[in-house]
């Protein structure tokens, strides 16, 4: 998607019609606050992604160019950082600890026994746009092993026998049926 937008150093931006086209007015805006302070890369980014919801490579264009700031720097800052994401996320994002702790008192079978109830891998969205799939080095709960977080939800002492309980909590309150 190839979307031009004007914007002045004083913020106005044009009074565009599609959500994309809005988002990347926002994005706009955003880049003319940060475009000649050092080091705002990351910032601008994060902004964006809060505003896109995701890094696609045609965004990243965009933010090169308005940033004044070479494609790959750009590409290269969205594929280091694991808080960045280049494809569509889900309403609600799972990150399973795989830290020592976690990953010794079962971890790994949290991991696997999500990605076969939600029929997705790692770092991947379900059909339904509800769940992404991460995992975690560590999320600092080692006494609560194994943990997990939805969204900003802790969940001490995961285990597979748990987790239908728990995805059944963020299914219901989308209007579905509980796993």
């Amino acid at each position: 998607m190839s979307v031009q937008v004007q914007s002045s150093a004083q913020g106005a931006l044009c009074a565009c019609g599609t959500d994309e086209e809005r988002a990347y007015a926002q994005i706009a805006n955003v880049m003319d606050l940060y475009r000649d302070k050092e080091g705002s890369l990351i910032q601008v980014l994060h902004l964006a992604q809060g505003i896109y919801g995701h890094l696609p490579l045609e965004l990243q264009k965009f933010i090169s160019k308005g940033m004044r700031i070479p494609l790959a720097e750009v590409s290269g800052v969205v594929s280091f950082y694991s808080f960045f994401s280049t494809e569509p996320r889900g309403e609600h994002t799972i990150r399973v600890c795989l830290g020592t702790a976690c990953y010794v008192r079962g971890g790994k079978r949290v991991v696997e026994a999500l990605r076969e109830k939600l029929g997705i891998d790692l770092n991947q969205t379900t059909g339904d746009g509800l769940f992404t799939l991460e995992v975690a080095r560590c999320i600092g709960a080692c006494g609560l092993a194994p943990a997990m977080m939805i969204d900003d939800t802790v969940y001490k002492q995961v285990n597979v026998n748990k987790l239908d309980a728990i995805l059944g909590e963020f299914k219901l309150a989308e209007g579905g049926a509980a796993a």
